[in-house]
């Protein structure tokens, strides 16, 4: 596999952390808007395809779940074209993608048309705006990057708190097949979010110290190393692996209390109307968790150990849901959406920080479009089964216990793996050489003093040309000490020091 990454960035280009990074990470919030809110807005039309296409709940469903397969599932290919193509490319492609889709849904003729237009078209179009974003706020943003990603996924509440009303007035006013041809048109708006991601340029070189520096000529005439389109060598880092089957694990249970918790209400006999303001109080408290969570992360205490942090987000999450399940009146139900509002946010800001900190930005685009692809299956699993266990139970207690025992498994397989099992990477013979080195050179420079001491005056020169070989070699030493941290860029940066 070989390709050049057309956007990716140059080396020796820091990131910004402003300047043009803001507007990277206005059009990362809309796209992550549109790819979380869509799905879910969408169901605001479901009982008008009913009536339309005489078909049931569970086969209107499937559009809401082809949708999210396609954001997730097609990761890998996401990643592929990226490294290939380049980041505004895809998106530009994305967004048509994603439009088309809902135009030609507007003309459907049966439900088989709508699962692929809007759930295939769109869904992949939805897919090829989302990760590029990411990855474009990752090179954008390094000190401030916990806050940027916590401002980006603050989309998604807002957009869902815009999305739904709009469809319902939109339903109202044009029906169903008209407010899909006015969403498929709002849709372009993400060629406009891709027109923004404009590629890092490496800084320029003087004319005087390029005329100067000959080698840097040979250099640039020598042939690039071809960048893989997909790196699977992200697997042989341990705090990769422990990530992504966290992640599996916590996708499993993490999106089933917003999808029955209406429902919850209205099996203890709440109005559609009353039940439904639970999710309006969710997403409020989601709209603000997630920017304050960046900004949490971001600090130089927490940074470093942000992986802790998703873990105590997560298992916060996961007790959320196992006390919520015994809510028996209105009053339980809106505390509880309040406190799975704080987690959840928590975990939509930090996730994907993590993974940036964990595979560097050199290897995200391939990492994550790798996790996604893990996280479809689980997605895919999740709800449904959900569902079969209320099917057999018929009591919602039992539906919230198992997703929040899914979630704290999965907050303790992340922080026990990265305790254990990353800790270990220090007795490592690469960083047992490491110390070797250390100790070697305070030794050296320990009887580099005393020979001072004791020969000053008396064998000049020969010290002289000593210490030269000295330094030649401790330079030589401190070279090897900077290969080997260089070649584990994944250990934290508190076990590195």
């Amino acid at each position: 596999m070989g390709g050049a990454v057309v956007d990716d960035a140059p080396p020796g280009v820091k990131a910004p952390d402003g300047g043009w990074g803001w507007a990277v990470l206005a059009g990362g919030f809309v796209i992550t808007g549109f790819s979380y809110a869509f799905p879910k807005a969408v169901s605001v039309f479901f009982k008008e395809l009913i009536r339309e296409f005489d078909v049931g709940y569970s086969d209107t469903a499937w559009i809401s779940s082809i949708l999210l397969a396609m954001l997730y599932g097609t990761g890998p290919l996401c990643s592929v074209l990226v490294n290939r193509f380049g980041c505004r490319p895809v998106m530009m492609v994305g967004g048509i993608f994603a439009s088309l889709g809902m135009i030609l849904a507007s003309f459907a003729t049966s439900i088989i048309h709508i699962y692929l237009c809007t759930g295939v078209i769109t869904g992949l179009g939805l897919a090829l705006n989302f990760q590029p974003s990411l990855i474009m706020l990752n090179r954008y943003f390094s000190e401030k990057r916990p806050l940027a990603n916590g401002l980006a996924a603050a989309g998604s509440p807002v957009a869902l708190c815009c999305l739904s009303p709009l469809g319902q007035i939109l339903q109202y006013q044009y029906g169903w097949r008209g407010g899909f041809l006015i969403l498929g048109g709002m849709l372009l708006n993400c060629c406009v979010c891709a027109a923004l991601m404009r590629p890092l340029l490496p800084p320029k070189k003087p004319a005087q110290l390029e005329e100067s520096t000959p080698t840097a000529a040979e250099e640039e005439k020598k042939p690039t190393p071809k960048k893989k389109l997909l790196d699977f060598q992200v697997f042989k880092d341990r705090g990769f692996v422990i990530y992504t089957v966290a992640a599996s694990i916590m996708v499993l249970g993490l999106f089933v209390p917003p999808v029955f918790v209406v429902n919850y209400a209205k099996g203890l006999g709440y109005e559609d109307t009353k039940s439904a303001l639970l999710l309006t109080v969710l997403g409020f408290v989601d709209m603000f968790a997630r920017p304050v969570s960046g900004l949490i992360a971001g600090m130089k205490w927490v940074r470093p150990r942000s992986v802790y942090l998703l873990s105590f987000a997560i298992i916060f999450n996961g007790c959320t849901d196992i006390v919520g399940s015994q809510a028996s009146d209105y009053t339980g139900l809106v505390i509880f959406c309040i406190f799975f509002g704080v987690s959840y946010g928590m975990v939509g800001a930090l996730q994907f920080e993590v993974l940036m900190a964990i595979v560097g930005t050199e290897k995200f685009s391939s990492a994550i479009g790798l996790v996604l692809l893990m996280e479809a299956i689980a997605v895919l699993v999740g709800p449904p089964g959900a569902g079969r266990l209320l099917d057999y139970t018929h009591r919602y207690m039992y539906v919230f216990l198992l997703a929040g025992c899914e979630v704290t498994l999965a907050a303790f397989v992340l922080a026990l793996g990265n305790f254990f099992c990353i800790s270990k990477k220090q007795e490592d013979p690469e960083v047992k050489m490491e110390m070797a080195l250390t100790a070697a050179e305070k030794e050296g420079l320990n009887r580099g003093a005393e020979g001072e001491d004791d020969d000053k005056g008396k064998e000049e020169p020969t010290t002289k040309e000593n210490g030269k070989v000295g330094a030649v070699k401790e330079g030589e030493e401190m070279m090897m000490v900077k290969e080997m941290g260089e070649e584990n860029p994944s250990l934290p940066h508190e076990q590195q020091d």
